[in-house]
């Protein structure tokens, strides 16, 4: 049973941990104590669960606890007494709704939360980290390494952050007209980095992370239904979509990673592909461009091959150009090259990468990859063995490094 109550805890960690928190968050206006209450729910469940069985309702559970770990923790602080009838009034809500049946009565307040961590008193360096962190539960270390600093750094950086929100009386709110735009493209930002830290989970190694693309469309389209005519909204909802419809062809019967340009359009989900021709359509006819537009037009044009058959790469390198002039971000720079390699030869691609800041790239796995085929495409052997290794050992997937090795293998032969 011992094992059995740690896998449903850690199941339901996983699921759960950014709708509980902001639940209770949104309650008790304490981020750093929900977050405490609930961690010891946890520690809780994995003590009782292996004696008297895991709960019907393991959500209900742990919110249920998390209450009365945050009730404890309002006693033994020393605050103003005028809070506390609030504070107990709103958990003793809280609680009734958890026992009247299952744990989806309680309403879902992480849209609430992604707005609460875009807040102008925040520091806007840390609007993702904390989002991630917050809303979908990612751990310091894995927001670290995305971010490229120090775990350390980054756990600092977070304190910091949810002791603000505590101290600021933040209003845990959707935002209103006027400053909703500017907040907006944080939040999209963030529900982008989730869903990219769940693309790259290629092998599938981490359930968790993987579930987060799933968790990311979800929030998109929460977001949508308020907001359905905001076109980076719908933009981002495309983008998401137009990748999630060729995830299946990522991988062959055996295994391997495939690359874009080499998946077979079989394997594409048409559907989810149509809705997000749909989508793009949709937020085009708003006249008002934006990022994630242009990432979805991108993909698009990749997506395209399945009805023409061939990738305009051309196409490709003009919306790389209108992506550059709104976000000239290090991964939007090597995409680029990497199309302008197949549409004006490997030497322009080349020079592109060339112009790109040395310490900047020196730890981006898809700079090296791309450098790699390209002076492979140029025949200089050497430099492109240089690159591959640089590439595979900065790739985190086995899938992806064992793809790496196969193309450098390749090149081994071709050079022998």
């Amino acid at each position: 049973m011992t094992v059995e109550a740690e896998r449903a805890a850690e199941r339901v960690a996983r699921q759960s941990y950014g709708k509980l928190v902001a639940f209770l968050t949104a309650r008790s206006r304490d981020l750093p104590a929900a977050e405490d209450a609930l961690s010891q729910a946890l520690v809780d469940a994995l003590r009782v669960w292996p004696e008297r069985g895991i709960p019907d309702s393991p959500e209900a559970w742990l919110l249920v606890a998390a209450r009365r770990n945050l009730m404890q923790g309002v006693r033994h602080r020393s605050v103003r007494e005028n809070a506390r009838p609030t504070i107990a009034l709103a958990f003793e809500e809280a609680e009734a709704r958890m026992n009247e049946a299952a744990a989806e009565t309680f309403p879902d307040e992480r849209l609430k939360m992604l707005f609460v961590c875009t807040h102008p008193q925040i520091d806007k360096s840390i609007h993702t980290p904390l989002m991630l962190q917050v809303v979908l539960g990612i751990d310091a270390k894995a927001i670290a390494q995305a971010f490229v600093v120090s775990p350390a750094a980054m756990g600092q950086r977070l304190v910091r952050a949810k002791a603000n929100i505590r101290d600021s009386g933040i209003g845990f709110a959707i935002p209103d007209r006027r400053s909703l735009p500017e907040r907006l493209s944080a939040v999209l930002s963030a529900i982008y980095a989730a869903y990219g830290l769940g693309w790259d989970d290629l092998d599938g190694a981490d359930g968790g992370r993987s579930a987060l693309s799933n968790e990311a469309v979800w929030l998109c389209r929460a977001l949508l239904s308020m907001l359905p005519d905001e076109p980076e909204v719908i933009g981002l909802l495309a983008l998401m979509l137009y990748c999630e419809g060729r995830r299946a062809a990522r991988r062959n019967a055996e295994g391997d990673y495939i690359a874009l340009d080499k998946q077979s359009t079989d394997r594409w989900n048409a559907i989810m592909l149509a809705d997000a021709d749909a989508l793009l359509r949709k937020a085009g006819a708003a006249d008002r461009f934006g990022p994630f537009q242009c990432m979805a037009a991108i993909q698009s044009v990749h997506a395209a091959r399945r009805l023409t058959g061939l990738t305009d790469w051309d196409a490709l390198v003009t919306f790389y150009d209108a992506l550059l002039m709104m976000q000239p971000t290090i991964g939007a720079r090597v995409g680029r090259a990497a199309v302008l390699g197949r549409a004006k030869g490997p030497k322009a691609g080349l020079n592109c990468l060339d112009a790109m800041d040395a310490k900047e790239v020196r730890a981006y796995q898809p700079y090296w990859a791309v450098r790699a085929h390209l002076l492979t495409e140029v025949a200089d052997y050497p430099a492109a063995e240089t690159a591959y290794l640089s590439a595979i050992g900065l790739s985190d997937s086995p899938a992806v490094r064992s793809f790496l090795m196969r193309r450098l293998t390749d090149l081994r032969m071709r050079a022998a």
